[in-house]
């Protein structure tokens, strides 16, 4: 084999060759797949996907090529990428780097020239399973082992590894409305939804504590999106339940959103394969429309759980597998949706949450 060879290999013994790509080296981590067609950059630095190996299901990417703008966080942060046309020649004048550049600068392993449509297949029906990918060391056997030692998903706490280590503000101080934003792997077009509105938001360190926040007197809460499992996150529940205690306006995305439910005494669950993309439907509750959203989750809420909480109203429902998107606290001013209605990328078709949670804030 020639030193353009790439290996894949799959927890259930699945094996596939293909092309190297970005650096060459061994990457492991949980096997996704995104169905979006656009936004690779903003997908790979979206730290919820951090420790996950990610499939792209479009035919090509990187032909845009990259620009610093378009990113989500200070690096990407998946372990590695699986095409089946991964460009190294790009059409936007606008771009600096191709993906091939970018990926080598930023440590990613990835493979190309693989039949994605058939390994999507093939994901959605066995789930979700940890896989490796090498362009250096090509014996079956070696790889086997060494992805044996990889942990599961199930269990994971990883929102503390990707979360900011010093506090940091955007917007204008004066502003007159302060959101305290807890980062769990916080998407910065999240950030710049709040700051367009009007807030001065201070960003926090995943682990501080209930009395830190309160110091900055903020008028509401932000639980963001992160990686990982919410379940093992008991420092995270519980400063969530004190926020509730305050009455203060929350919004919570994504693994907010899980976070939220778990102080509520709502489990979640380990998905077969989780929601990735940019076109997933969802229904709001409230007004009977549909949204077209953007969705990177592994976890959900049981909803068996949620219909039987008093406490609970359920807002949004997603159209595709009827799994809950989003709730709200009867009694408290607090709300959350587990998809990303900052969408980038995707359609902004629910960024009226924003609003809604500004003017909470307001009222």
């Amino acid at each position: 084999m020639t030193q353009d060879i790439a290996i894949l290999i799959l927890a259930d013994g699945t094996v596939v060759y293909g092309k190297a790509f970005g650096k060459k080296g061994i990457a492991t981590g949980e096997i996704c797949f995104n169905t979006g067609m656009t936004g690779y950059q903003e997908v790979f630095t979206d730290p919820s996907y951090y420790g996950q190996v990610i499939i792209m299901n479009s035919v090509h990417v990187g032909n845009y090529g990259v620009k610093p703008e378009d990113v989500e966080s200070n690096s990407v942060k998946v372990k590695a990428v699986i095409g089946r046309n991964l460009e190294e020649k790009y059409s936007r004048f606008l771009s600096d780097n191709s993906l091939q550049q970018y990926l080598e600068q930023q440590n990613i392993v990835a493979i190309d020239e693989v039949d994605t449509r058939a390994l999507v297949e093939h994901v959605r029906t066995k789930g979700a399973m940890n896989c490796i990918i090498s362009s250096t060391e090509m014996d079956v056997d070696i790889l086997k082992k060494q992805l044996a030692n990889v942990p599961s998903m199930d269990g994971l706490e990883l929102a503390s590894v990707v979360s900011t280590t010093t506090p940091y503000t955007l917007g204008e101080e004066n502003a007159g409305l302060r959101i305290a934003v807890l980062d769990f792997g916080i998407k910065k077009n999240i950030l710049n939804c709040l700051v367009e509105r009007g807030a001065f938001v201070k960003v926090y360190n995943a682990k501080t504590t209930f009395a830190e926040l309160e110091n900055f007197q903020p008028h509401g809460y932000f639980i963001s999106n992160g990686p990982g499992d919410p379940a093992p996150m008991d420092y995270a529940i519980a400063t969530v339940k004190e926020i509730l205690k305050t009455n203060k306006p929350l919004f919570g995305i994504c693994l907010g959103h899980q976070l939220l439910a778990l102080a509520n005494d709502i489990p979640t669950f380990k998905m077969h394969h989780g929601h990735r993309g940019l076109n997933h439907p969802v229904k709001n509750i409230i007004t009977g429309k549909s949204e077209i959203t953007t969705q990177n989750h592994g976890f959900g809420v049981d909803p068996d759980a949620v219909r039987k909480n008093d406490n609970i109203e359920i807002t949004h429902v997603n159209l595709n597998d009827n799994s809950i998107e989003g709730i709200r606290i009867k009694n408290k001013k607090a709300f959350s949706v587990q998809y990303h209605p900052e969408a980038t990328p995707g359609p902004h078709d629910s960024r009226y949450l924003f609003d809604d949670f500004i003017n909470l804030i307001k009222n």
